[in-house]
């Protein structure tokens, strides 16, 4: 009686667990960026992070630490996805995301969801403008659809274009929340999907660093 007891107390505990909503709210622009996260009735303050006070170590601690620096080995960075790269995980992703939120039946909300991008163009007219393009059409064409698989009251986006600048400027605010069942439900669909493109988008950049090699050491 006492195993009955106890698969009792974990599931009614698993149950609690994923109807637990959880959230992020995150706020960019001019530079700072702020990102909450909320569990339940507790806020977390993610970003910008406190300042920790800095401890004078002894000499020992110093060299100890100058030493295991040295030993690291620098990560080579993943390289910025391209505008293929990025149409190749719309395309790859879609499908299999489209589907898990689908089961979801309208489980996760995004409130607010306020966004604002103006594409610079100085410096390549022509690619800030097919960039523009896509943005649109990526707007027009995706909003419809997110709005029938998830809760979006009020959505304001704005895409503008300035050929006298020279960076692409974003600004907005963002809140993602949903209860946690919702999250693995969605999660166990698009997974498997998700690593696959990302081994793949990372197995081919370090084929293309490969072959750049001879080229910079003939140079």
């Amino acid at each position: 009686m006492l195993w009955l007891w106890i698969l009792g107390i974990l599931a009614v505990l698993i149950v609690l667990l994923c109807r637990t909503r959880v959230g992020v709210h995150g706020a960019f622009g001019g530079g700072t960026l702020t990102l909450d996260v909320k569990v339940g009735l507790v806020h977390i303050r993610i970003l910008p992070a406190k300042e920790k006070r800095k401890q004078t170590a002894g000499p020992a601690k110093k060299a100890e630490k100058a030493a295991g620096e040295k030993a690291k080995k620098p990560k080579a960075p993943l390289p910025k996805p391209s505008l293929a790269d990025i149409k190749d995980a719309v395309h790859t992703l879609a499908p299999p995301l489209k589907r898990a939120l689908r089961r979801t039946r309208r489980g996760i909300r995004i409130h607010p969801l306020q966004l604002s991008i103006t594409v610079g163009g100085r410096e390549d007219p022509a690619a800030a403008a097919e960039l523009y393009g896509y943005l649109h059409a990526g707007v027009w064409t995706g909003m419809p659809v997110l709005e029938q698989l998830l809760v979006i009251p009020a959505p304001y986006i704005h895409i503008g274009m300035d050929f006298d600048a020279p960076d692409t400027i974003a600004e907005g605010e963002l809140g993602i929340s949903a209860r946690i069942g919702t999250l693995l439900a969605a999660a166990f669909g698009v997974g498997v999907p998700a690593l696959r493109w990302f081994l793949g988008y990372q197995k081919k950049h370090k084929q293309q660093t490969a072959a750049q090699a001879p080229e910079h050491a003939a140079a």
